[in-house]
C-alpha cells in the first residue's frame, strides 16, 4: 500500500487549499483514511478521518472549516481546507489503516503514511 499526498502551498489567512491523497495497492473497503498535521516543535496531531462507510471525524480546531471526502472510485481522499488560519501552518500527512478503529485520532494506530505536504498560512 502506498499513499501519495499533494496540494500544499502558501496561502493568506482566510484562503483555501485542497489536499489530495492517492491510495494505491488497496481500496478503502473496511478501512479508514485520515489526515494528521505536524507544526514545528509540536507533536503530530489528528485533523480529520473518513471511514469506508462514509462517517467522518474532525478535530475541534478544524470543524466547520475543513471537509474530508473521497472520490467515487475510492482511491483518492481529499481534504478541503477553507478559512485557513496561521495556526493551521504545518506539514500535513495522510494515513490509512485497515480495519477501522475507535482510536482513529491516534497517529500510532495507522500503518500506512504518505509523505508530508507543507501548508503555510501567512500574510
Amino acid at each position: 500500500v502506498q499513499l501519495q499526498a499533494s496540494g500544499g502551498g502558501f496561502v493568506q489567512p482566510g484562503g483555501s487549499l485542497r489536499l489530495t491523497c492517492v491510495v494505491s495497492g488497496r481500496t478503502f473497503s473496511g478501512g479508514t483514511i485520515a489526515w494528521f498535521r505536524q507544526a514545528p516543535d509540536k507533536e503530530r496531531e489528528f485533523v480529520a478521518a473518513l471511514r469506508e462507510n462514509g462517517q467522518t471525524y474532525y478535530a475541534n480546531s478544524v470543524k466547520g472549516r475543513f471537509t474530508i471526502s473521497r472520490d467515487s472510485a475510492r482511491i483518492t481522499a481529499s481534504l478541503q481546507m477553507n478559512g485557513l488560519k496561521p495556526e493551521d501552518t504545518a506539514v500535513y500527512y495522510c494515513a490509512a489503516r485497515w480495519p477501522h478503529t475507535v482510536q482513529y485520532y491516534y497517529a500510532n494506530q495507522y500503518s500506512y503514511w504518505g509523505q508530508g505536504t507543507l501548508v503555510t498560512v501567512s500574510s
